[in-house]
């Protein structure tokens, strides 16, 4: 037993004490590193998962810019095409309107040429009639029928004097102008005298309301009545005719109203001849 402890105390004896405390602190620095690596592999996970949070986010919000922007485009686009379709009507009613304002100076301009044409026909035949009658009461019949034509071509004459419309109709400005129109006998006109604001009034086959007047300017205010339609026309000068349709029938009727007074009109409605039967025989 003693000889055993003598060798232990050799052996401890035996090791040097550096030897020892080398170890030791070998053993500590070791457990350091592992501390560190351990530190450093965790806050290495923790900036990963961080950043890959970051980028998840960035990539929703560009998403949802992305989705935004192509939303805002095809508003763009809905609008731009709302316009192009809302400039194409309006070229459309431009067109329209040219063409029909031709037509009626092609129908002003027909309307002349007749008139024109009629002139000549009566001043040829009145001419062919003296040149061959001979005898002296034949001469006579002819002055007679001359005095007569040549009546009629004045008459006519100041006809065209009168003011015409834009659809070429000759306008009366009075009950004289008026007689001279019928005689021509191309349309009916139906006279009236209207002296009631607010109450209808029937003229020929249809119902005149006057909504006001203005003696000073000699201007007024009235309302169609015309199959079931009302037909509102506010402050117009005299003597300007008012263009509407009855029925099917593309030709306009007119109204005009030659003066004006206080709460009082007088003027009349112009019929096409073959639509004017009915409309005068309502009177």
């Amino acid at each position: 037993m003693s000889d055993d402890l003598n060798h232990s105390t050799d052996l401890h004896r035996g090791v040097p004490a550096w030897v020892i405390a080398a170890g030791a602190v070998f053993g500590m620095v070791a457990i350091s590193g592992l501390v560190v690596a351990h530190n450093a592999s965790t806050q290495t996970t923790e900036a990963q998962q961080s950043f890959d949070t970051r980028v998840k986010t960035m990539q929703t919000d560009f998403t949802g810019q992305i989705a935004t922007l192509q939303q805002h485009e095809a508003q763009v686009d809905t609008t731009n095409a709302g316009l192009q379709s809302d400039l194409g009507v309006v070229a459309k009613r431009l067109r329209l309107t040219q063409g029909d304002l031709r037509k009626a100076r092609d129908e002003a301009e027909a309307i002349r040429a007749d008139d024109q044409q009629k002139i000549a026909e009566v001043d040829s035949a009145a001419k062919t009639g003296l040149a061959t009658k001979a005898s002296t009461d034949d001469v006579k019949g002819v002055d007679g029928k001359v005095d007569t034509v040549r009546t009629d071509l004045s008459g006519t004459q100041n006809d065209l004097k009168m003011a015409r419309s834009e659809l070429g109709t000759l306008i009366a400005r009075n009950h004289e102008d008026i007689d001279q129109l019928r005689h021509l006998g191309e349309r009916d006109y139906i006279e009236f005298t209207i002296d009631t604001k607010n109450k209808p009034q029937k003229v020929g086959a249809f119902m005149v309301d006057l909504i006001g007047t203005n003696p000073n300017k000699k201007r007024f205010s009235v309302a169609l009545i015309v199959d079931d339609a009302r037909i509102e026309k506010k402050n117009l000068p005299i003597n300007e005719p008012i263009f509407f349709h009855q029925g099917n029938d593309r030709r306009p009727l007119e109204l005009v109203v030659n003066t004006v007074a206080k709460d009082k009109v007088t003027g009349y409605i112009s019929v096409p001849k073959t639509a004017g039967t009915q409309a005068a025989s309502g009177d």
